[in-house]
């Protein structure tokens, strides 16, 4: 036997050895810690399953729902299904807020959410809904009939009457999805949001409009959660019990604040949400269960921010795509990251590698800060 052909079969059986090794970890983890809710544990889980196994295909079939859903929705309290009339519309964006932010919802109008700003300043065609659940019952009926004025007045609510909470959050994404399928399914993309996020639309439109030119497909941007495990203590806010997910991690996700995704993986992501058990009330983990179930894989994007405030700097606003946490401030940002003026900063040989430094301080810390990452300052 060729020495060669030796050495290759010995690595080859030490490879095979490694990844048995490796899945037999995996299982006695699953098997013997599957109780244990240490941090450490938790993810050593997570990330191993992730990472070594990645198949989700029999947690689909688990999930998956004998009788499809596509008849059964609930009722609109309000709706314009006229919104989306024009066949040039490069955006449908979704603003999930709840029924009391009507002070969120008026900055979002006259920043970011702009529809004419978009249309005269950006050459583009975008529109934009807020999507909300029924205020609790325990508001009473005054706050719907300040929602109704709202409407009324600015005419881009949609509301259908299942109770706006945290635990009806997949409901609200169901309840996109099936209003872009149903009234504006020529969307070159549809992007969904928090109404504390500030949008830098003017990137996001001119980034868009490039991808359109190509034809792109199967797109899906944001912050990407890869290996993320289920949180099993029950104090906390996004608790799932084994009987609701029973695996140690999630498929690939976007973080929920904000991300984007093609047209034809809006149709996509219907269909599956049709034919998935919602009862996980995490919006942006079903989004992904969706996803991995239509095959579409999410790709991360340095400039959506994490849950943290991107920092306040011309040289950040350069490329910035979303930041979080804004609502005093929104105005502030939008004046200022908007402005002409930040393109001219970084023009030139010393503008690049003044914005270069720059964004090694602000985002390369000891300190873990959830913003853009510090391969960021590099791009």
């Amino acid at each position: 036997m060729d020495m060669r052909m030796f050495i290759s079969v010995r690595r080859l059986k030490k490879c095979q050895f490694m990844q048995l090794f490796a899945i037999c970890f995996i299982i006695s983890l699953m098997v013997f810690w599957n109780r244990i809710d240490n941090h450490i544990v938790r993810h050593m889980k997570s990330y191993s399953y992730r990472y070594l196994i990645n198949s989700y295909d029999f947690v689909n079939d688990t999930l998956s729902l004998k009788h499809s859903l596509a008849g059964a929705r609930y009722q609109y309290l309000i709706n314009h299904e006229e919104k989306c009339q024009a066949q040039d519309i490069l955006l449908l964006l979704f603003v999930k807020t709840a029924p009391e932010n009507y002070n969120r919802r008026s900055a979002i109008r006259k920043t970011w959410g702009n529809e004419n700003y978009v249309r005269s300043q950006l050459n583009a065609n975008i529109k934009t809904l807020f999507v909300l659940g029924t205020p609790n019952p325990l508001k009473g009926e005054e706050l719907q009939r300040k929602l109704v004025w709202e409407d009324q007045m600015y005419h881009d609510i949609i509301q259908q009457d299942f109770v706006d909470s945290f635990y009806n959050l997949t409901l609200k994404l169901r309840l996109q999805f099936s209003w872009a399928n149903t009234f504006c399914p020529h969307a070159k993309f549809l992007m969904t949001a928090d109404d504390d996020i500030f949008i830098h639309m003017p990137n996001l439109i001119e980034y868009l409009q490039s991808l359109e030119q190509i034809g792109v497909q199967d797109f899906w941007i944001g912050r990407v959660h890869r290996g993320a495990p289920p949180v099993r203590d029950k104090s906390n806010k996004y608790y799932v019990s084994y009987e609701m997910y029973q695996w140690p991690a999630y498929p690939d996700y976007t973080a929920g604040a904000a991300y984007v995704i093609s047209g034809d993986v809006a149709a996509k992501v219907y269909e599956a949400s049709q034919t998935l058990n919602s009862s996980l009330y995490i919006d942006d983990v079903f989004m992904g269960l969706c996803a991995n179930k239509m095959g579409i894989v999410p790709q991360y994007h340095v400039f959506f921010s994490g849950e943290g405030k991107t920092p306040y700097h011309p040289c950040i606003y350069e490329k910035m795509m979303t930041s979080h946490g804004h609502v005093q401030d929104l105005q502030y940002l939008w004046e200022n990251a908007t402005d002409p003026k930040v393109k001219n900063i970084s023009k030139g040989f010393f503008g690049q590698i003044y914005c270069r430094l720059i964004k090694i301080v602000l985002l390369c810390k000891l300190t873990y800060v959830d913003t853009y990452p510090c391969r960021a300052a590099f791009v």
